[in-house]
């Protein structure tokens, strides 16, 4: 089993790699074709809205023709789309290559999921779920750095190549090793199961775990598009102490993550999701507690946003694993069509929250704050579903 989790988490891993690989070659990326920074600025969130988007598509894939050939089709699909974007000339070739490693990581992302699904349930299930988002933060801690490393040792192509030949090396392992996990009584369904996903909507269980992890997923967001504002525009840390931060940050979550499967087996996960909501709570006092009650010339100090941060994002990994099951155990004959329809609103959901809150005229703690109380209300939420969840269980 544990060979099994870590196939499917190097599909997973084809999405964070697909966009922090490339955040030092931004500014190359845009002198090398000509185009600017703006450009190549907006393939970053159009990823993510075509991977958000496409799982909705990619869900009755793997439910009608089952998780192997769709996570081969994802593969093959970001091998062209990193080559192209290896090779482009222009902007508009970027832009497609970057559409089309979009379309891939939905495939992988939905394959992955709905095989913790197929295998897995209950705690044994969150804890799967809570293992490969503790593992996805050490992707953000790294990949930068590698992809620094390789720009500055060829160019800005090179990382491109890393992530075609990493898809090559994934796709040769999926096909010597992957086993097809799809249950024999899965429900198939002809095009785009609209009537499945509205029936899914419906069941307020499902919509309470999968919107708490859109708000955690907002929070962090967030927190992640106002740090370099806060942290090096007006903290003036150094590109390196930056990087190094957010390397921390990164182990931080996946050594919680870690403690958080422990905490599952031994208090189960209503537990967890009561300390993930705590844990956004007490992220939002000590951000507001920094502002209100410390000198003026601390606040720029790079501990006051981080701190704070650590204690919020703990949140996030309490919550994960524990929600994602929960959200999933009643439709293992949907299990494809309910994981993209649940990563489609944790993607889409919180996105469009951070977007929104940092649209706002509100300063960067402030807005950080406000979503880190948005998913505690969120998560509490679940945390009271989890509660009629167990009781219906005892009765039964």
């Amino acid at each position: 089993m544990q060979k099994f989790t870590l196939l499917l988490l190097s599909l997973i891993l084809l999405s964070p790699l697909g966009i922090d690989l490339y955040l030092p070659t931004l500014p190359a990326i845009a002198s090398g074709l000509n185009t600017p920074l703006s450009n190549i600025q907006t393939t970053i969130p159009l990823f993510l809205l075509v991977m958000g988007i496409g799982q909705l598509v990619a869900g009755p894939l793997v439910d009608n023709f089952g998780r192997r050939p769709v996570a081969i089709l994802g593969l093959v699909l970001y091998i062209c789309g990193s080559a192209l974007a290896a090779t482009a000339g222009g902007w508009t070739q970027f832009l497609i290559a970057r559409i089309i490693q979009g379309c891939a990581v939905c495939c992988t992302a939905v394959v992955a999921f709905s095989g913790v699904r197929d295998r897995l349930q209950g705690d044994d299930a969150a804890r799967a779920y809570g293992f490969l988002n503790g593992a996805l933060n050490i992707v953000p801690a790294l990949a930068p750095m590698l992809g620094g490393f390789l720009a500055a040792a060829y160019n800005w192509r090179a990382p491109f190549w890393f992530l075609a030949g990493y898809a090559v090396v994934i796709g040769l392992l999926v096909l010597l090793y992957l086993p097809e996990t799809r249950p024999a009584d899965t429900r198939r369904v002809k095009g785009l199961p609209l009537a499945e996903y509205a029936q899914i909507l419906r069941q307020p269980r499902f919509l309470a775990f999968t919107f708490a992890n859109a708000g955690a997923l907002g929070m962090v967001l967030t927190y992640v598009s106002l740090a370099p504002e806060v942290l090096m525009t007006k903290g003036q840390l150094s590109p390196l102490a930056f990087a190094v931060a957010f390397g921390l940050n990164g182990f931080w979550i996946m050594l919680v993550s870690g403690g958080v499967n422990k905490l599952i087996r031994k208090l189960g996960r209503p537990f967890c999701l009561a300390c993930g909501a705590l844990a956004m709570v007490a992220g939002c006092l000590m951000l507001l507690g920094g502002m209100w009650l410390l000198p003026a010339a601390w606040q720029t100090h790079w501990a006051l946003y981080m701190l704070p941060v650590a204690v919020g994002v703990a949140g996030l990994a309490f919550t994960v694993g524990p929600a994602t099951s929960y959200a999933l155990e009643p439709y293992q004959q949907q299990a494809g069509v309910a994981s993209a329809l649940a990563g489609s609103i944790q993607m889409a959901g919180g996105s469009a929250g951070g977007l929104i809150a940092m649209a706002l005229p509100l300063a960067e703690k402030v807005t950080l704050a406000l979503m880190m109380i948005i998913g505690a209300l969120l998560i509490f939420t679940a945390w009271r579903m989890s509660k009629k969840v167990r009781a219906t269980l005892t009765a039964l």
